[in-house]
């Protein structure tokens, strides 16, 4: 009870602030409906109308509930109306950038840790590399690839790469310095190779690192995966429903498909977090 409380807590405060903000920037429109019809609200009124509206500025907590519910449960998942059919479309190019990103970050922090040159040059880069805002770097990725013949999967995946391979370098880099000069002298008094430190001390060592890193590399890689739909006028994925309820107005589904994208990155790192305790548990870090 120690432990669900205080989230109990915060989660209804949460709402309670929600049904109060959808009140507060929804009764404008419900006072200039009132006042062209003739009407006088009542505060009952006033609340029933702010929390019903079609297209409000901010949705009720239950509009968006009812949304998501019509879009997955009472979809079929091949609709290409279900949250469920443009979930997958943006979890595969998550999955693939989030693979690249993860390999690459690994690579390079190999390199970085054992190639004093690589330290001194690919690791500023890497960090000015985050400096630049990926709204402005989605588009140009997209144009450059299809001019050479490269659309559907892969440009998402890359710009999903782009975000999510930054987390890995740094934990890795981290991690795999993260010995102790006395573990390494240790090493090098049984005579062990580069290569043997590196898989028997190095990498095991990384390991708690490597994770805490995989968990933003995998919400980043989400977030890249929906930034590139974006600029592609796609017509499927949680970018393209964010997109077209913007065209729309369709602030109800703009929130659902929010809400959606939070579901499924806090799915993907909570597996990534299970995978992490057994890990770490057969490893006897635990």
């Amino acid at each position: 009870m120690r432990s669900v409380l205080p989230i109990v807590t915060v989660v209804c405060a949460i709402f309670v602030l929600w049904y109060a903000a959808a009140i507060w920037l929804n009764a404008a429109w419900a006072h200039d409906k009132a006042t062209r019809s003739g009407e006088t609200l009542t505060t009952q009124t006033l609340i029933a109308d702010t929390w019903s509206q079609e297209k409000p500025k901010l949705p009720a907590p239950h509009q968006v509930a009812a949304e998501i519910w019509q879009t997955t449960v009472e979809k079929k998942i091949t609709s290409k109306r279900s949250l469920i059919y443009h979930s997958w479309i943006t979890l595969s190019a998550t999955l693939l950038g989030f693979a690249l990103g993860t390999a690459l970050g690994i690579a390079l922090a190999v390199g970085i840790v054992y190639n004093r040159t690589m330290d001194m040059s690919v690791m500023p880069w890497v960090i000015a590399s985050q400096t630049i805002p990926i709204l402005a770097i989605a588009p140009m990725i997209i144009v450059v690839l299809n001019a050479v013949g490269i659309s559907g999967l892969l440009p998402k995946a890359m710009i999903s790469m782009y975000l999510s391979f930054f987390p890995v370098v740094v934990g890795m880099v981290k991690g795999l310095r993260s010995p102790e000069r006395m573990q390494l002298d240790q090493m090098h008094t049984w005579n062990a190779s580069p290569h043997q430190t590196f898989w028997r001390l190095r990498l095991p060592s990384s390991m708690p690192y490597l994770f805490t890193s995989l968990k933003i590399a995998m919400a980043a890689s989400l977030v890249g995966a929906i930034v590139g739909e974006l600029p592609t006028g796609a017509i499927a994925g949680l970018g393209a429903r964010l997109l077209a309820g913007s065209y729309y107005g369709q602030t109800i589904q703009i929130w659902s498909a929010l809400i959606m994208a939070a579901a499924l990155a806090a799915t993907l790192v909570a597996i990534i977090g299970v995978i992490q305790r057994v890990t770490l548990k057969r490893m006897g870090m635990v």
